[in-house]
């Protein structure tokens, strides 16, 4: 504790004492080795003889950074990203969204008459070929075909002026051979042909697997066929994948009709 006194005349003319004590606090920090040694080297130059330390009147600590602030932010030219991102919306601009089931301004996904329009789940007479997964209209089947069907859905093969014999997994029905196939419905449509092989390779050998896929998208279009080499082991299948919780879908599986 350091006590200095001064004496001082105030605004009244009067000569006072002035007492102030001031306390000193010794402060240690830890620096690398190399910067202590350095404190203690003798100064040289125009700094020789002057005390340890620096001089703030000859020597400046630190480096002064400025630094120059816009309120405008990037340039366009300067984020390329966005660019890319402005063109590829005005092209979208002009697109317009329709529903395959009522031909309303929205995604089949979220279609408010998909569970009258487009549920063809658990349908026997639907081999699968052109469906678009649960919930959408079929390829090639418009809303007013739908419709009139009761709101039913009507494979390619048995509507008004169609040829005998419709579409299979091989593209004709007289193509498939006799082994035993299954066929698998309300599948998501991010499943792949490696989750179907995963899936059912446990049960037995699987002689092929077909995973009925959007051309455009390339997403699964909500069914599968499942080809095994022994019907013991296809019949087990069936058995366990039938109403199996899957990618928080229910599953379906039954007999493909040939």
């Amino acid at each position: 504790m350091t006590t200095i006194i001064e004496y001082k005349i105030n605004d009244e003319g009067k000569k006072v004492k002035v007492t102030r004590k001031i306390k000193r606090t010794l402060v240690k920090s830890t620096v690398n080795h190399a910067v202590a040694e350095r404190m203690h080297w003798t100064k040289f130059g125009a700094e020789k003889g002057h005390a340890a330390g620096p001089d703030r009147a000859t020597t400046t600590v630190g480096e002064a950074v400025r630094l120059k602030l816009t309120a405008g932010g990037l340039k366009k030219e300067d984020s390329p990203e966005e660019d890319e991102n402005a063109a590829l919306r005005a092209q979208l601009a002009t697109k317009k969204i329709t529903c395959r089931l009522c031909q309303g301004d929205h995604y089949t996904t979220r279609c408010p008459h998909k569970e009258t329009l487009g549920n063809i789940i658990g349908d026997p007479s639907d081999t699968g070929a052109g469906a678009d997964g649960p919930g959408g209209a079929p390829d090639g089947a418009s809303a007013s075909e739908i419709r009139a069907a009761g709101g039913k859905y009507v494979p390619p093969s048995m509507r008004a002026g169609a040829a005998a014999g419709g579409e299979t997994m091989n593209g004709r029905s007289g193509d498939r051979d006799n082994l035993p196939t299954l066929r698998v419905t309300n599948l998501s449509e991010d499943a792949t042909d490696s989750d179907m092989w995963e899936l059912f390779a446990r049960f037995g050998k699987v002689n092929r697997i077909f995973l009925g896929k959007d051309f455009e998208t390339g997403l699964c279009k909500g069914f599968a066929f499942v080809t095994f080499e022994d019907r013991r082991e296809a019949e087990k299948a069936l058995e366990k994948v039938n109403g199996l919780p899957y990618d928080h879908l229910i599953l379906g599986c039954a007999w493909s009709s040939k």
